[in-house]
């Protein structure tokens, strides 16, 4: 029976730490919906600073707090926002700017580094001159880092082009930033300066970061007033919310510092991985803490089989489409889990391959 378990599904699988655990049950509370709990509103304070924008807002998810930005930024129906095709707002998060904001997503191509070209974003825009027939453009969506895109990063000088683009348009910028912790440190730049150009911003609590649940927005004071009654609206007023921020605290005190070491082991992964015969990585885009690779036809396994088998070793992972796996490193996963991933793929890859009377 294999005791070893290896969870690289996502960096959201994370446990809360001790620390993270004392800090919870000693967290000074009150009722956060009346603007009351004080570990909130020191969390707030704090998220705020490092994003560079005037007030912060905690959330339960990410997927709210995205939804909160759109339909705060398109508080009328039908309006249109721009965002890429194989962005997390756009195929991730439920259709929710469009079933619940009446908000229309008009998609713009993601190139492979997660960018969309400045020109097709231009071109997006819709002619307010025809308003008759057309949707009204109002935002445009980036994310950062992208995670479809393997995690790769965008640079302060592309998000600088967006923003000055939604200027001349009179549109608005929204980051969803729920890996902006590891874009900053991958690319030795501050949050604040990679969010600069931003009208509004969503950091993510519970992924690179550790923290057991909760996502941010940071923004303008008048905006994240009208967000927090949103949040009302969907449900996400969640009283002495304290409990939950104190782990937060803990995880920016802790665990940002650990992200380089993060991406170190992603990339030691990825290059193991990409060793292995009838395997593939691109290993030019291992920028943070994610890792795809591919399976060659000619092997003969699909994706489901070496996922199972991988699990029968303790290591779990996630389809990423056809042939197509994704790792995923967190900060409780150890190099020595990383040795022993490679060493476990390169052992089921051979033995399937033989059963297969593959090469």
């Amino acid at each position: 029976m294999v005791t070893r378990r290896v969870d690289l599904r996502s960096d959201t699988v994370t446990k809360p730490t001790e620390a993270m655990r004392a800090a919870m049950a000693s967290a000074d509370v009150d009722d956060d919906v009346l603007g009351h709990d004080p570990t909130a509103a020191r969390l707030e304070k704090e998220m705020a600073k490092i994003m560079g924008k005037e007030a912060a807002l905690f959330v339960p998810s990410g997927t709210m707090a995205n939804l909160i930005c759109v339909l705060t930024h398109c508080q009328i129906r039908g309006s249109e926002v721009i965002l890429g095709d194989y962005s997390h707002i756009h195929i991730y998060e439920n259709g929710g700017i469009s079933t619940l904001g009446g908000v229309h997503p008009r998609t713009v191509k993601n190139n492979e580094d997660g960018t969309m070209d400045i020109q097709l974003i231009e071109e997006a825009i819709r002619d307010p001159s025809f308003e008759i027939c057309y949707p009204t453009t109002r935002l445009i969506c980036l994310e950062n880092s992208h995670a479809h895109s393997g995690g790769r990063c965008l640079t302060a000088e592309y998000t600088d082009q967006v923003g000055e683009l939604a200027k001349k348009y009179g549109l608005k910028l929204h980051i969803d930033g729920a890996r902006i912790f590891n874009a900053s440190v991958a690319l030795g730049v501050p949050v604040h300066r990679l969010v600069q150009a931003a009208d509004t911003v969503t950091a993510c609590l519970s992924k690179g970061l550790g923290a057991p649940a909760g996502t941010i927005i940071a923004g303008p004071r008048d905006f994240i007033y009208k967000a927090k009654i949103l949040r009302k609206t969907l449900g996400g007023g969640m009283r002495q919310v304290g409990v939950i921020c104190a782990a937060a605290l803990v995880a920016l005190e802790e665990n940002v510092a650990k992200l380089e070491t993060d991406h170190k082991k992603a990339k030691t992964l990825a290059e193991g991985v990409n060793n292995i015969k009838g395997l593939k990585v691109d290993l030019a885009s291992v920028e943070t803490n994610i890792v795809y690779f591919d399976i060659q036809e000619s092997l003969g396994i699909t994706e489901g089989k070496l996922l199972k088998n991988l699990e029968a070793h303790g290591i779990f992972a996630m389809s990423e489409g056809p042939l197509k796996i994704r790792l995923v490193i967190h900060h409780q996963i150890s190099e020595t889990d990383v040795q022993y991933t490679v060493s476990c793929i390169q052992k089921i890859v051979g033995g399937l391959v033989g059963e297969n009377g593959g090469n």
